[in-house]
């Protein structure tokens, strides 16, 4: 048995959560006395490619083609298909990003291998099984998923497990496979992210506000709220379909769902929907005038007071205690 993990890049650049995952097949791969190559695909240069050898990688499959500089679906599960037949690899790990979502069930067709998105935990492989935790019905509950395939795939939730350092001596391959053209039949031409933003499916602390800020001229105090904590704003669907947010900070079961180690929540009442976006969330804080609102169910701690109030407030003490 060996562990393959493919490492998404942006920019050139690997995120926190593509960490979390190294270190996650790290430890899949120490449980059953294995190695764990890392496929990386793009152009990521060297310094950043020994990160994922930092975190426990023993082996670096660097593919850099022209044409895969962007990702495409097809051709990256392609690539990564053939780097788990090159290493003989029984377990594939992703993130359970946008990306990763999409090639997941790719893969596991093209491998004929069992899949399980959205793991919060590592295997239980007791008495031979290999029965994975994820999370099930939008967040609502979880499931334990076993994979009887001789290939498994799982898609790790970000914030869901620790990045631990397992630094392994840097061994980069060049590998470079012929695509089919097929496999370019539809392609992204250019990528636009937003650079002065926390990414919200990576975010660990969250600020997101509902209708109960009365209008888009209020947000400044949530804009400072978030500033304080390096936080990433969003907002319910309500208040991007009136237009008072762009639709991308949306969060809920019909926009992104979020883990984040924080949640707060100002003025949202807590429809069901949102509800769903939230329920991977560690701690959740809700702000709402209404004692009644279902935010409060679900919420680790919660405020009922006026957030015109509040927030300030509590921005105001957080600056307090980052300048003790």
């Amino acid at each position: 048995m060996s562990v393959l993990i493919y490492t998404e890049n942006t920019d050139g650049k690997f995120k926190k959560s593509i960490f979390e995952a190294v270190s996650y097949a790290r430890a899949i791969a120490d449980a059953n006395s294995t190695d764990l190559t890392a496929v990386s695909i793009g152009n990521v240069n060297a310094d950043e490619l020994a990160l994922l050898a930092a975190y426990g990688a023993d082996k670096i499959l660097n593919v850099t083609s022209s044409n895969l500089k962007n990702f495409v679906n097809q051709a990256y599960a392609s690539v990564i298909a053939e780097a788990a037949k090159k290493t003989g690899a029984n377990v594939i790990v992703l993130a359970n990003t946008l990306s990763g979502r999409g090639l997941a069930p790719r893969l596991g067709a093209k491998l004929e291998a069992g899949v399980v998105e959205g793991a919060v935990a590592l295997p239980d492989q007791t008495d031979g099984k290999f029965i994975v935790k994820k999370t099930a019905f939008s967040g609502k509950a979880f499931a334990l998923v076993e994979l009887t395939s001789a290939i498994k795939i799982i898609a790790l939730t970000p914030n869901s497990f620790p990045v631990t350092e397992n630094s392994k001596p840097v061994q980069v391959e060049e590998f470079n496979v012929d695509t089919d053209p097929a496999n370019f039949k539809t392609m992204l031409k250019e990528i636009v992210r937003s650079t002065d933003k926390v990414s919200l499916p990576d975010a660990e602390i969250i600020v997101s506000g509902g209708r109960g800020l009365k209008g888009p001229e209020n947000w400044k105090i949530l804009e400072d709220l978030a500033d304080v904590l390096g936080a990433a704003l969003a907002c319910s669907k309500p208040v991007s379909d009136a237009g008072w947010r762009p639709h991308n900070e949306h969060v809920g079961q019909t926009g992104v769902v979020v883990s984040p180690n924080l949640y707060i929540a100002v003025g949202i009442s807590g429809a069901i929907q949102h509800l769903a976006g939230i329920s991977a969330a560690k701690v959740i804080v809700a702000i709402n005038n209404d004692a009644d609102a279902p935010i409060f169910k679900v919420a680790d701690y919660g405020i009922v007071g006026d957030a015109f109030e509040i927030v300030p407030q509590l921005t105001a003490a957080i600056k307090q205690k980052n300048k003790a």
